[in-house]
């Protein structure tokens, strides 16, 4: 069963400029918490378009996994999307949105994702990796706001 995870961060900002930070793959390894001991594998610096793949290596709850994604959508500075091609989850689609308002340039995450477990998916999913998505966005946020924001 697929679950989806949303997040979404508010920034005073420009859009061209959140996009050309999240378009750069070597920032992830800036907001990603460090307990995931998250680093990018494939050579850098990534020109990030539609077809690119990209191969990381992290921790999940101290467990070394190789992950990588391929970006599936590609649509400048409005929202690009990563597909995991090979990783920890049955399924891994994490959708990445800007947008204009009023109040300054809203972030959107959604995350739609599926966890291997067989009968014990339930479990898994409630007491580990909704946590810790909880966690990674949350610090996420922190970082972003200190990097973007232009209060």
């Amino acid at each position: 069963m697929a679950h989806i995870f949303s997040w979404t961060t508010l920034i005073n900002s420009d859009i061209f400029s959140v996009f050309e930070f999240f378009s750069k793959p070597e920032n992830l390894e800036v907001i990603t918490p460090p307990f995931l001991k998250f680093r990018i594998m494939s050579k850098l610096p990534i020109q990030m378009k539609l077809n690119t793949e990209i191969d990381y290596q992290l921790k999940l709850r101290k467990i070394p996994v190789k992950w990588k994604t391929l970006i599936t959508e590609w649509d400048p500075p409005n929202s690009f999307q990563d597909k995991q091609l090979r990783g920890p989850y049955k399924l891994w689609i994490h959708t990445h949105k800007f947008e204009e308002s009023s109040e300054g340039i809203k972030i959107f995450d959604n995350v739609e994702y599926e966890v291997p477990g067989w009968i014990f998916r339930g479990i898994i999913h409630k007491f580990v990796v909704l946590p810790d998505l909880k966690r990674i966005f949350t610090y996420r946020e922190k970082i972003i706001k200190e990097l973007l924001d232009n209060n």
